[in-house]
């Protein structure tokens, strides 16, 4: 078999489709290998470059591939997705992502380090605790509803309303117990949250470039380790502008024929580091309007021509490249050096 340059490999929970190339582009690897084989395989291959969609394990793959001297490339599957032939199946998919990766203009994804994916770990854990306290305390005032019980919105409202209903004799026994039971679940839920943000507080106390960010107007404690956490080198971006355009947060073209068209914000890359940007810029446009904090002169114009829901993507837009300034100079946030707007003004 000629020397193979290139491997593009769809990776499976137990499958993986290999495609490979030699030096003239020909195809001379078309092979099957299963999960338990798939080491020793590349262990007989001589050092190459291999190409993954940066999806479920690629990460852990690369690291593995990486010790046995292989270079590893992994792509965005919407990159890929250009390259895929008709009647799509694994054996195109990773012809696809062979050809995707030899393009000199391609974008690729950087490799995680296992301490990077464990970090990543405390976001999406707290996401996920979040998202089941909600579900629970909806749960709740809805089940309280059907017995009459009403209380007014909020999570601090939850635990009051438990105890008022546990005092409530004239409600069914069986009912009781039921809310008995929902909260201790979410009494559970409460603690394990807790923790899990003093591990991420414990976290961000300990990175300087997260202590840093933190300093920024609308960023915060989660804003500031999400964009620690989930940004690649923020050095491979050429301006702070490249960056904000990974988070999605810039414009979509659609010129054509000469005519500029300019649409919504693309919502490109990772969606929780978006949301937690829009979020803390919807906070400080809320505080502006009703006279507090110190509003620069520029938000101040924005809010007297645009709503606010626009101001808050274009605050958020403004927010992520401050932040790739900081990350890639060292420097640190200096709000006495921002001009402030006049309470007139304001």
């Amino acid at each position: 078999m000629e020397q193979v340059i290139r491997i593009g490999m769809d990776t499976s929970k137990n499958l993986f489709q290999l495609h490979g190339v030699d030096a003239s582009e020909r195809p001379v690897l078309r092979r099957k290998v299963r999960r338990n084989d798939l080491l020793a395989f590349f262990v007989q291959q001589a050092p190459t470059v291999v190409g993954m969609e940066a999806c479920g394990a690629a990460h852990y793959w690369a690291r593995e591939l990486s010790k046995r001297e292989h270079k590893v490339k992994l792509i965005a599957p919407q990159h890929v997705k250009a390259y895929v032939k008709r009647n799509k199946n694994d054996g195109r998919d990773a012809e696809a992502l062979c050809e995707a990766m030899s393009r000199p203009t391609m974008q690729f994804v950087p490799v995680k380090s296992e301490e990077q994916q464990a970090a990543l770990m405390l976001i999406g854990v707290r996401q996920q605790l979040m998202t089941r306290r909600t579900q629970l305390s909806n749960a709740i005032r809805g089940y309280a509803a059907e017995f009459g019980v009403i209380t007014v919105k909020g999570l601090v409202k939850v635990e009051p309303l438990l105890a008022q209903i546990a005092r409530d004799e004239s409600l069914p026994a069986l009912a009781r117990e039921m809310f008995a039971l929902q909260g201790r679940d979410y009494a559970r839920l409460q603690v394990e949250l807790k923790a899990v943000e003093a591990r991420l507080m414990a976290w961000h106390r300990a990175n300087a470039d997260s202590c840093r960010l933190a300093k920024i107007p609308s960023i915060g404690l989660i804003g500031a380790t999400a964009l620690v956490m989930k940004a690649p080198d923020p050095r491979l971006y050429p301006s702070g502008r490249h960056f904000a355009a990974w988070i999605g947060l810039t414009p979509k073209d659609h010129s054509t024929a000469g005519k500029t068209r300019i649409g919504k914000i693309t919502r490109a890359g990772d969606e929780m580091l978006r949301s937690v940007l829009v979020a803390g810029a919807t906070s400080v446009i809320q505080q502006a309007m009703k006279g507090r904090g110190r509003p620069s002169p520029w938000l101040v114009a924005l809010l007297a021509r645009k709503p606010p829901k626009l101001a808050a993507v274009a605050l958020a837009n403004k927010t992520a490249r401050i932040a790739w300034k900081l990350l890639t100079t060292g420097e640190s946030y200096d709000g006495e050096r921002m001009p402030v707007a006049s309470k007139r003004a304001a």
